[in-house]
């Protein structure tokens, strides 16, 4: 791009459960190098932040993920990893002038009043009950370390879905369980999907029933795990790049 040129659209991705924003090391770049900016924050206690996980909120992360977006120079690409479609609906809930699209990516996409955790209870789960280890005061959780891999990383290499396991943080219980506050703000912002047909953390028939309660005007379909950030960030850049 020549020097008096506009960057072509601004993306910020917000990662999904257990996860920060390193998920997207292999993503960035790809965008980058596209011509658009790209800002992936850590969602607050997902890091060594000093915040301790136990103490976020659903509200917390929205209001911070919408502080983001509102700094950006123009409307941005908000895209949402599995926990971080709650996320970023609220957060275009806040600032919808300012989310030029949402994207989902195999991501909870949850209507007003509705929790995730009661929306992922209506898919049939392709994991083992005990896949997931509860804290003893039930705030927050961690996966088993011997399911990282067959829950998140089943078509990604050895090499990258360690990479991954060696850096998931405990999981704030509080904001799966939190109903969702969504009106018109939200109503009024257009929606995209990419969805992971081998996905077994969010399974398509899942994806697919909740595009059928909050339709997307654009869907787009990766035959991957539930990581395509890791195991196909290739595919994962064009299919997102299509929405720019």
């Amino acid at each position: 791009m020549g020097g008096g040129e506009r960057t072509m659209a601004t993306y910020v991705l917000v990662s999904g459960a257990w996860h920060a924003a390193w998920c997207w090391e292999r993503i960035v770049p790809l965008l980058r190098g596209a011509g658009h900016a790209v800002v992936a924050p850590d969602l607050i206690g997902m890091t060594a932040d000093g915040v301790a996980a136990e103490t976020v909120t659903l509200a917390g992360w929205a209001d911070q993920v919408a502080r983001v977006v509102a700094a950006q120079a123009e409307p941005v690409i908000l895209v949402g990893h599995s926990r971080g479609g709650i996320v970023i609906s609220e957060a275009a809930e806040r600032v919808p002038d300012r989310v030029a699209m949402l994207v989902y990516l195999a991501a909870f996409l949850v209507p007003d009043g509705a929790t995730l955790a009661g929306v992922s209870a209506r898919g049939v789960r392709d994991i083992p009950d005990d896949a997931i280890i509860l804290s003893a005061d039930g705030l927050t959780s961690t996966v088993r370390p011997d399911q990282i891999g067959p829950v998140f990383y089943t078509t990604t290499d050895d090499e990258w879905a360690a990479r991954a396991a060696a850096q998931l943080r405990p999981e704030p219980m509080a904001a799966m369980a939190t109903p969702l506050v969504l009106g018109e703000r939200f109503a009024g912002v257009r929606r995209g999907y990419i969805e992971c047909l081998r996905d077994r953390a969010v399974p398509i028939a899942l994806q697919r029933a909740m595009q059928a309660d909050l339709p997307c005007e654009t869907v787009v379909t990766l035959d991957t795990d539930h990581s395509p950030f890791f195991s196909a960030p290739v595919d994962l850049a064009a299919a997102l790049l299509a929405f720019a």
